[in-house]
């Protein structure tokens, strides 16, 4: 008989990594949105919240190039400037966006209800606690600063100008990874609103959880939320589970404040011996 061997990580859960819009500020994640209909509305090209919403979680200068790749979107380009957007357009516009972007961001930087409650408990139990982003740099050093004046602070951030290739590439959340010092990836949990935010948990060999409620997906700030009637709402929500599970999503949860339940499934699944 013959038998082969597999080391198995049993331990806990050691980082916890988060999205920033979306997830941890700006419920309903609505600067990035915002931002791209703001930089195309400049060039008297008109982008719906909802197509900005679409290519969500990449980084900003891909964003655009998906944006202008869209059938309506190059079709109103081309007959607003001439011609099809060309990859000096791209660098244009990714210039042009930077500053509408940082504004954006501040303008939405309010944490979102329970993430301080989630950090106190990771950091009770010794969790690492990092973020990443299709965010650039610029908008890291607004919005870092804002989230520590409110109590939120991580041990390492990342942000989409900091790599090679943002998501879906898993490497924002390997430097995450690098710079808390945990590893190996099945005891690293990835929490975002997005498909990419996913796929990067993924790709890294990560936990991937999803949150709803305060996300791309709906789109709706808590005020919105709150408002909305019940029977439409539980479309969208269920709309909104399916996206996500379907993108491979290991949970997928309400609020950021359902985590702390999650996190404990998942510790109790790797002392099982599961990986993600």
């Amino acid at each position: 008989m013959r038998f082969t061997w597999r080391r198995q990580y049993t331990g806990p859960v050691g980082l916890v990594a988060f999205d920033w819009a979306g997830t941890i500020v700006d419920f309903g994640c609505r600067a990035p949105a915002m931002a791209f209909v703001e930089l195309f509305a400049r060039e008297e090209v008109a982008v719906t919240i909802e197509q900005a919403r679409g290519p969500m979680g990449i980084g900003k200068r891909e964003h655009i190039q998906a944006l202008l790749a869209m059938p309506e979107i190059a079709a109103a380009w081309q007959e607003r400037h001439g011609a099809p957007a060309t990859v000096t357009d791209v660098d244009r516009l990714y210039e042009a966006f930077a500053p509408i972007q940082v504004h954006a961001a501040l303008d939405h930087a309010r944490l979102i209800p329970g993430v301080l409650e989630v950090q106190e408990w990771l950091r009770a139990r010794d969790v690492s606690i990092a973020t990443n982003s299709g965010y650039f740099q610029a908008v890291m050093d607004a919005l870092v600063p804002a989230a520590r004046e409110q109590g939120f602070e991580a041990d390492s951030n990342v942000c989409a100008t900091d790599v090679s290739e943002a998501r879906p590439a898993p490497w924002m959340l390997v430097v995450n990874m690098l710079e808390t010092g945990v590893y190996p990836a099945a005891a690293v949990v990835k929490v975002g609103d997005t498909v990419p935010d996913i796929e990067e948990a993924l790709n890294a060999g990560a936990w991937a959880v999803a949150v709803i409620e305060s996300g791309n997906e709906l789109g709706l700030g808590a005020e919105e939320l709150a408002a909305t009637p019940r029977p439409a709402l539980a479309a969208r929500i269920d709309a909104a589970h399916d996206k996500l599970a379907r993108a491979g999503a290991h949970f997928v949860i309400p609020t950021i404040a359902d985590l702390p339940a999650v996190i404990e499934q998942i510790d109790e699944r790797l002392a099982h011996g599961e990986r993600p």
